[in-house]
């Protein structure tokens, strides 16, 4: 679309509307930077790649700077796919040295074996890239096109709820991850496009975006036009589908919480759990690893865990994987752990304050009155930290028998799959310490003497 000068009464109507319609753009931008409550001292960093999409969002946060007092700065990922990529990288330093703002070029290795293929790796390693921008939130040019074809896409592939909401406009961040603003998601590629031409603006073509082969191309460039043929509203259409599932997502979340609360969480009670119905344990275990920044398992993955929590009794101890993290049942107690880290060799112990060990590590602290007998380690030959021997006994306190591990582990409520995985430090080959378990009576520090504390907390639900 081209904007030419008026010369009458009506042309110069024909300019006004258009130029209000421009304008909209950056009001809906502006729009979405307040809800979010971007203003003064806030940090935005735009996603730039050079294409007319992130050109666009660009220019308008210029314009949109004074008014609303943020620091800009842009990043562009380099993923080295294209024969054109480094004059894409020239093209967007430019851009930002031409308006006075901090560009952060960030080059990537693509993973041309991803089980998703190319183009999800390439996404993959670009969002893993630019996580680790210093800012508070990062400004992407998704827009209302894309999002239909996300959620295309989606559906396509079997999606449920969390997957079919597609994109959102404001994401919040966490754990030191910046936030997500999408303030264009609202609109028209087709508005993007005559915003650009309109203000004389220069970009790039990604020639890959023309490649059928891609899943996503094929949807833009074949299913989305046949789909706006026969419903000429589609695209907003399906934008409108996902907010919807996007809603129907927070009222899931809102559910999950209510049942966690219920079941006593984060250390679920097994049995207010087994209580719910099928459905709503489903929910609950999706919305826990969600809340632990992991992806959904497969559903056959998911039904398959269920369904030994159903069919095995409460004495049955189970561990289910479900991605990066385990589904643990031990007696009436349910915990999502991290799938364990394999053991180090058996590791000597000379004095620092800290030994990896598995999902977490053993801290040694100064006590006095307490822990391990200090002057008693000083004396030994050998420390040691290690796993477990077969038929391993240990004296918990004075005067009492020394008792078999097993039988402590099973007072202690510890699980049969993590009591191979226990620290024990061994002072000259007899076990003076047991993670989770205590102290040997035999090596235990005397009331006043200077003492050692050996600390250990698996990884568990916290």
């Amino acid at each position: 679309m081209s904007v030419r000068v008026a010369q009458g009464g009506a042309d110069r109507q024909a300019l006004c509307v258009c130029t209000m319609a421009l304008d909209e753009l950056v009001a809906a931008i502006a729009g979405v930077l307040r809800d979010a409550g971007v203003g003064a001292e806030t940090r935005l960093c735009c996603a730039l790649s050079g294409g007319v999409d992130s050109v666009v969002l660009f220019e308008a946060l210029r314009r949109l700077q004074p008014a609303l007092g943020f620091a800009l700065s842009a990043a562009h990922v380099h993923h080295g796919l294209s024969p054109h990529a480094d004059a894409w990288a020239q093209a967007c330093a430019r851009r930002c040295a031409e308006a006075g703002v901090v560009l952060t070029r960030l080059d990537v290795a693509v993973e041309r074996n991803h089980p998703q293929g190319l183009e999800a790796a390439a996404r993959a390693a670009r969002h893993r890239a630019l996580e680790t921008v210093d800012c508070d939130w990062l400004v992407f040019a998704h827009h209302q096109d894309d999002q239909a074809e996300t959620l295309l896409f989606r559906l396509l592939r079997g999606s449920g709820v969390r997957g079919a909401a597609a994109m959102r406009a404001v994401v919040a961040g966490g754990d030191g991850r910046p936030g997500r603003l999408r303030p264009l998601l609202g609109v028209r590629r087709a508005r993007i496009e005559a915003w650009a031409r309109h203000r004389g603006l220069d970009w790039v073509e990604d020639e890959s975006n023309a490649e059928l082969h891609f899943a996503r191309n094929a949807i833009r460039h074949r299913l989305l036009p046949v789909a706006s043929e026969l419903f000429p509203g589609a695209v907003p259409a399906l934008a409108r589908a996902a907010a919807h599932f996007a809603e129907a997502e927070d009222l899931l979340g809102e559910l999950a919480a209510i049942d966690v609360a219920a079941c006593g969480g984060p250390m679920l009670d097994r049995r207010s759990f087994l209580a719910l119905a099928p459905a709503r344990q489903a929910n609950l275990l999706r919305w826990l690893l969600q809340r632990r920044g992991q992806p959904a398992p497969a559903q056959a993955v998911l039904d398959e865990a269920l369904r030994q929590l159903r069919a095995c009794a409460l004495e049955h101890a189970l561990q289910l994987p479900l991605g990066a993290l385990a589904c643990c049942a031990y007696r009436n107690a349910m915990w999502l752990e991290p799938q364990a880290a394999p053991l180090p060799a058996r590791q000597r112990w000379q004095g620092e304050p800290l030994i990896v060990w598995g999902n977490a590590a053993v801290r040694f602290e100064s006590a006095v009155g307490q822990g391990l007998d200090r002057a008693r380690l000083e004396c030994a030959a050998e420390l040691w930290l290690g796993a477990r021997k077969d038929g391993m006994r240990l004296q918990v306190a004075p005067g009492r028998p020394r008792r078999p591990l097993r039988k402590l582990c099973q007072e202690a409520a510890i699980p049969e799959w993590l009591r191979d995985r226990l620290p024990v430090l061994w002072v000259d080959d007899e076990p003076a310490w047991v993670g989770c378990i205590g102290i040997d009576a035999a090596f235990a520090c005397p009331a006043g003497e200077a003492g050692i504390l050996p600390r250990w907390q698996p990884a568990s639900a916290a």
